[in-house]
């Protein structure tokens, strides 16, 4: 755990200095491993994927816009629409899934989505 006097040293300590953090610490600063950082990555990807889905919505948008008529690009703006939902509906549903099968087997629905792994001495 780290104390209220220690700093923190960053990458680069000799150029911007060390980080000294709060009063009233954080006792799980050095907390995480392997749970944490799946956790993470599972993040990152949705956040990803929603990203890249509004990009998607936009950029279809755009295309129905200025379509001018044109079947088929009105038509191809559309397939981009129902595609995109269909992805966060694949995202949500990941979610949904993980949750019901975490509550289902193991009485936690988080156990799934936010993994909790145990080292000796725990």
């Amino acid at each position: 755990m780290v104390g209220n006097n220690k700093k923190i040293k960053p990458f680069l300590a000799g150029v911007v200095g060390g980080i000294t953090p709060p009063p009233g610490g954080y006792p799980d600063i050095e907390a995480g491993g392997l749970g944490s950082f799946l956790n993470n990555i599972l993040m990152l990807i949705s956040t990803v994927a929603g990203l890249f889905a509004l990009f998607n919505f936009i950029m279809a948008g755009y295309g129905y816009m200025s379509a001018n008529g044109d079947e088929k690009k009105v038509q191809q703006a559309w397939a981009k629409i129902w595609q995109s939902l269909l992805g966060l509906v694949i995202v949500a549903a990941a979610f949904l899934i993980a949750a019901l099968v975490g509550w289902i087997f193991f009485k936690d629905p988080t156990f799934i989505i936010n993994p909790k792994i145990y080292g000796p001495g725990q």
